[in-house]
């Protein structure tokens, strides 16, 4: 059967992870596909092998660059554009196809739309945005929804494809969708079910330009939902951002609390986690969901994305035993505040995957007293709201990395009596020395923290890299 992409010509902007199936989807479907990469490194000479072998036309190099009878690097023909998330939307690509008014997607755009292509059924989407939390939060969710027995996947940034999600051969009852600012910035016509933005702290501004442009396109994720727009008590920003939606007739807000819930709200009372949102007479009476010691690691953060899932699990109907039951069975993925081992009465805890200041502070706060282990690159941040409040709860800090001398300026300012290590080295063996300095500081009863509120690449490929040189590292303490 032809579909609406049959004979058009698309413009894939970008390969990687997003670009490749998008391509092979679009052509698939009858599409005349040219794919535009800035880079033409290995890898992409190796995709743009796989792609052409289909008849997918690739230009590797410049993705901006003019070709001939093109503006700007806009192929000939051109009806639409489907871009890799991670292209600004200052590329000169995007400028020349607004002026000659030609569409640009996203990959998340195009898998909403092809959502019931070819008689699939169309599983309503469960979204999940925010600075930090969205990959635990769309994995705990996942876990709660398959414990009701729905068939489900987490898919966006992480698991399946969404693409391969809404055209594959498995019928899913409903999807948990983790989305970044960049992939709702280019999906214009997403209605989710119901949705949630954890939390809204400085990120990305090199791409958006904004703080009010980020969050606008976090706000995205709110537009259009159904039943539930899910939002951070204690975050006002995320609940300004329900009240900005235009969502359809009767969806309401639902907030998530560590404290006490109100009504149509979810959270923590004598150490259980409650739902006041989605019960009959939801003033007078809760829902018992789950215990706090269901939540792996009970961390206070941690916590407000166990609610949060809950409260989007609820939404679609899911009973409470079912929130029980799969938040016992989530495992969370490594480097998230992850407990090593314990040495000499002092525990080890990798949280390499805060590598921003927001996802730091909600570390630190889970733990008392603390050896800190921070440093990296830190992108453009300033470290002193951080270290600020944390002041109270460190017995001192180790730094590593290329940035840090901006986290000690900033102990020194704010917590001058913690006794600080500054490495003076940048190389990968810098992290067994941090460990033991952090060793030699730490008394029993304290936590050694790993979460460096910086990003990994000035010393290791990835901050699961990082991660994995800090638990080798604990485990020679113990050896």
């Amino acid at each position: 059967m032809p579909s609406e992409f049959s004979g058009k010509h698309v413009t894939v902007a970008g390969l990687g992870v997003s670009g490749v199936p998008a391509a092979k989807v679009l052509h698939g479907l009858g599409a005349h596909v040219t794919v535009v990469n800035d880079g033409a490194d290995e890898r992409a000479r190796t995709q743009a092998a796989e792609l052409e072998a289909l008849g997918v036309t690739v230009r590797l190099g410049d993705g901006t660059a003019s070709d001939s009878g093109s503006a700007a690097g806009l192929p000939e023909g051109t009806e639409l554009i489907v871009t890799a998330p991670g292209w600004k939307p200052t590329k000169p690509l995007f400028t020349a196809a607004e002026q000659a008014g030609v569409p640009v997607w996203g990959d998340v755009e195009l898998a909403w739309r092809l959502r019931g292509h070819g008689g699939r059924k169309a599983a309503p989407w469960l979204a999940v945005t925010g600075t930090n939390g969205k990959t635990t939060t769309v994995q705990m969710l996942a876990s709660i929804l398959d414990a009701a027995g729905l068939r489900t996947a987490a898919v966006g940034n992480i698991g399946v494809s969404l693409l391969d999600a809404v055209t594959g051969d498995t019928e899913y009852d409903v999807l948990a969708v983790e989305l970044s600012s960049y992939q709702l910035h280019w999906a214009p016509s997403l209605r989710a079910h119901s949705a949630v933005v954890l939390n809204l702290a400085a990120d990305h501004l090199d791409w958006h330009g904004s703080m009010e442009a980020y969050a606008a396109d976090k706000g995205r994720v709110y537009e259009g939902n159904q039943v539930a727009c899910v939002y951070n008590v204690a975050d006002r920003a995320t609940e300004d951002l329900v009240r900005a939606a235009d969502v359809e007739e009767g969806c309401r807000a639902v907030g998530f609390t560590l404290g006490t819930p109100g009504p149509s709200q979810l959270g923590v009372v004598e150490g259980l986690l409650v739902d006041r949102a989605f019960v009959e007479d939801r003033h007078k009476n809760a829902q018992e969901l789950a215990e706090v010691s269901d939540v792996n690691p009970p961390a206070p953060h941690n916590i407000a994305n166990a609610l949060a899932a809950a409260a989007l699990a609820r939404a679609y109907g899911v009973p409470a035993a079912a929130v029980r039951d799969g938040l016992r069975a989530f495992t969370p993925d490594a480097h998230r505040i992850a407990h090593v081992a314990d040495v000499d009465g002092v525990a080890y805890v990798d949280d390499s995957k805060a590598t921003n200041t927001h996802a730091a502070e909600a570390s630190l706060a889970a733990y008392e007293p603390i050896v800190w282990i921070a440093g990296g690159l830190a992108k453009g941040a300033t470290f002193d709201e951080l270290v600020a409040g944390a002041a109270k709860r460190l017995r001192g800090a180790v730094l590593i990395g290329a940035d840090r001398a901006l986290i000690r300026e900033a102990l020194a300012r704010h917590a001058p009596e913690v006794p600080v290590v500054d490495l003076d080295r940048t190389d990968t063996g810098a992290m067994p020395q941090a460990v033991r300095e952090a060793r030699r500081l730490a008394e029993p009863g304290d936590t050694v923290l790993l979460a460096p509120a910086c990003a990994s690449m000035d010393m290791f490929t990835n901050y699961n890299k990082r991660g994995d040189a800090f638990a080798e590292a604990v485990r020679e303490l113990g050896a």
